[in-house]
């Protein structure tokens, strides 16, 4: 399996960016999709989540409202995108997998995912 993130850059704060994943090797239909993030000197934290359908999105506090995860199972790639970026965003994103045949489920634990890519940075200046 191998999940390929793409869409980071050096953005100005208030300006968009929209971060794609492209999976291969298994069905993507069978996932469900987490967006995680590190900012420099800290732990790996939750951005957000999508379910198997499609159906239910979590997203953490601190970017709700601004980011929204969908997917698209025709091109097996999910998307992030994110809006009115604030200095606070930068981050390295990675995108994740989690194996589940349960519909509506979303994961916000690190440790609920099986699979990763490699990350894609994304930089906020003010």
């Amino acid at each position: 399996v191998q999940l390929q993130a793409s869409g980071g850059g050096l953005v100005q704060a208030g300006d968009s960016l929209r971060l794609s994943c492209a999976a291969s090797g298994l069905p993507f239909s069978i996932y469900a999709w987490g967006w995680f993030r590190q900012p420099p000197g800290k732990e790996r934290e939750f951005v957000g989540a999508i379910s198997l359908s499609g159906a239910s999105a979590m997203y953490a506090a601190s970017v709700e409202g601004r980011f929204t995860i969908s997917r698209d199972n025709a091109k097996n790639t999910v998307y992030l995108q994110m809006n009115s970026l604030k200095p606070e965003d930068t981050a390295v994103y990675y995108c994740a997998a989690d194996v589940t045949y349960i519909t509506s489920r979303v994961r916000v634990s690190v440790d609920g995912y099986d699979y990763w890519g490699q990350g894609t940075q994304v930089t906020v200046s003010s």
